[in-house]
């Protein structure tokens, strides 16, 4: 493995992209999401660091974002725009002759021997002059202490974090601050008197084992003491699954138009995934009630198909498994690729 991991994070991206198509936005809350109507339902794709501090946050209905910044800008969604963006980015990493490992429109792993600090600036630099977007870089000796590097040189720094100062950045801190650790996970380990990085990491994983499941009980406990091993990897990016999801202006009151609505998702997802040439493994369907709960319920394929009557089939029984008939304002179909 190389010595150093990098980890580049493209700050406040979508939001940063708008702002160079519109300059006259510089330093006023800007919101992406949806059609750009706060008025209409949607969801937040992203805001710039003036809307974040009025408590605007990604996956926030829009009407709340306009509840919470009144004074903000808002803009529609464009794909096209920020991928095309984003493959810049990736083509002036990939420039330096190191290992890219791409995570998505805004983020990405490079593997490097030499002076990582002076490969983050070289990075900054290049990236500021090829797109105008500004980048922060952290540095590590795995991929998991870059990641959460990052978090600490933002906006626009460097920071490096690495074995011997691990404890000393993140020790006091609460174990979701961890790569990996979500709400749900923090709150059991509060259950067992576990409530910092540091606690995690002298935990016995023998007894996380017994308490969290034989697999992730030892994993927490590596992770809490900054241990990875897993490869910088330039592998093309091969998706598990494949989803459609739709948020509907009026509640769904009648359960058939539910179910006609799920059928349509399920069809246009097996058309998804046929063109990737590869098969099902598992339906899962998404119900978001008003004003904002969302329940999920999955079905596996007895065998894995592309046929889309046998996706529609799986997913209208996983449909079937909801006991609410509330009113419902989003549908979501995901299939699983077998692996």
């Amino acid at each position: 493995m190389a010595r150093w991991v990098l980890h580049v994070d493209l700050d406040q991206f979508i939001a940063a992209v708008e702002v160079l198509r519109h300059p006259e936005l510089r330093g006023r809350p800007v919101v992406v999401g949806g059609d750009g109507d706060p008025t209409k339902r949607g969801v937040v794709s992203t805001g710039s660091y003036e809307a974040r501090a009025c408590g605007v946050h990604s996956g926030q209905p829009l009407r709340t974002a306009a509840r919470r910044c009144p004074d903000a800008v808002f803009l529609p969604v464009d794909r096209e725009l920020y991928e095309d963006v984003s493959a810049q980015v990736m083509a002036t990493l990939r420039g330096f002759g190191v290992v890219v490992e791409v995570l998505g429109w805004d983020e990405a792993f490079l593997a490097f021997d030499g002076d990582p600090e002076a490969l983050a600036g070289q990075i900054r630099d290049r990236v500021r002059a090829a797109t105008g977007l500004e980048c922060t870089v952290g540095i590590g000796e795995n991929k998991l202490q870059a990641k959460l590097a990052t978090g600490f040189g933002k906006p626009a720094g460097i920071f490096r974090i690495t074995g011997e100062t691990w404890f000393e950045v993140l020790g006091d801190r609460p174990v979701d601050a961890l790569w990996g650790i979500g709400a749900k996970t923090a709150k059991r380990l509060e259950g067992l008197g576990i409530g910092t990085v540091g606690e995690l990491a002298a935990a016995d994983p023998h007894v996380l084992a017994r308490e969290v499941g034989p697999t992730i009980g030892p994993w927490l406990v590596l992770l809490a003491q900054g241990r990875d091993n897993s490869p910088v990897s330039d592998a093309p990016h091969v998706p598990r699954s494949r989803g459609r999801e739709t948020t509907y202006q009026h509640d769904l009151g009648d359960w058939d138009e539910v179910r006609r609505e799920v059928a349509r998702l399920a069809r246009q997802v097996a058309r998804d995934a046929a063109g990737d040439g590869r098969k099902v493994g598992r339906v899962i369907v998404k119900v978001r009630y008003a004003p904002f709960t969302t329940r999920t319920h999955g079905r596996t394929l007895k065998t894995p198909a592309t046929d889309a009557d046998r996706i529609e089939e799986a997913a209208l029984a996983a449909l079937g498994a909801f006991t609410g008939r509330r009113p419902v304002r989003l549908l979501g179909v995901r299939a699983e690729f077998a692996r």
